[in-house]
């Protein structure tokens, strides 16, 4: 008993330096602690500011495209010439078609040339389109669908009336002219004979398009033009061999 006072006094300086070490630890800890979420904030402020970085040039990047028509990628004179000559062809080629309800004889050469209206009229909106986003001038059309273009060739009517513009496959003044006069027989055969030319010529300058364009949606119709009229010659090559 008589050295029970000399253990019980250490205790409380015990204590009261192993309160001192913990505190001292958790100083210590704590210093660890913020020191390594320092370098962690920096690691990680590094990655989010590379994912900023990466946020900040998507809009960069895809503002050339926003900026180009529908996202597509920009354009180049083919592209304009292409527009500006098919429109003209296409028209004239509506206005073929709009003859044969009353003029053909033949169902198949109706049907035929309600197809064609169906398809060509829209590429013309849609072409029209480009020109104006483009900020190039649209053709202007008469009745028949010639186009008068300044800058481009006039049309020549000589040799076998076909123009010598730089629209191939076009039909003369007096050849849509007379096509108007006919019906009947006379109306299918000369029909599905301007056709097949005027399809020819379009092959052509689709196939330019497709060789030499820039502007994605410009050559995908190139390629459907070429596709759905090649069809077409097939078919009305058939259609006046039957006759």
């Amino acid at each position: 008993m008589a050295t029970r006072p000399s253990d019980t006094r250490p205790l409380p300086l015990r204590r009261t330096l192993l309160g001192r070490a913990a505190v001292t630890a958790a100083a210590v800890t704590a210093a660890v602690v913020l020191t390594a979420c320092g370098g962690g904030s920096g690691a990680s402020s590094a990655g989010h500011s590379g994912h900023g970085a990466g946020a900040t040039a998507q809009p960069s990047d895809s503002g050339p495209a926003a900026a180009a028509p529908t996202g597509h990628g920009g354009h180049n004179a083919q592209d304009v010439s292409f527009a500006q000559q098919m429109i003209p062809h296409h028209r004239q080629a509506v206005a073929m078609a709009d003859l044969a309800p009353t003029r053909a004889k033949s169902q198949q050469v109706k049907d035929l040339a309600a197809r064609i209206r169906k398809a060509q009229d829209p590429e013309i909106t849609t072409m029209t389109g480009w020109l104006r986003a483009w900020g190039a001038q649209v053709p202007d059309a008469d009745a028949t669908g010639m186009a008068d273009m300044p800058g481009m060739p006039g049309m020549d009517h000589s040799g076998a009336g076909h123009s010598a513009s730089p629209m191939p496959g076009m039909m003369s003044d007096s050849e849509m002219s007379g096509l108007e006069k006919l019906s009947g027989d006379a109306f299918d055969r000369a029909f599905l004979r301007m056709m097949v030319g005027h399809h020819e010529g379009a092959l052509t300058m689709a196939r330019t398009e497709q060789a030499d364009g820039a502007y994605g949606p410009a050559r995908a119709m190139a390629k459907s033009i070429v596709a759905s009229q090649s069809a077409e010659i097939t078919e009305m090559k058939k259609m006046l061999g039957d006759r």
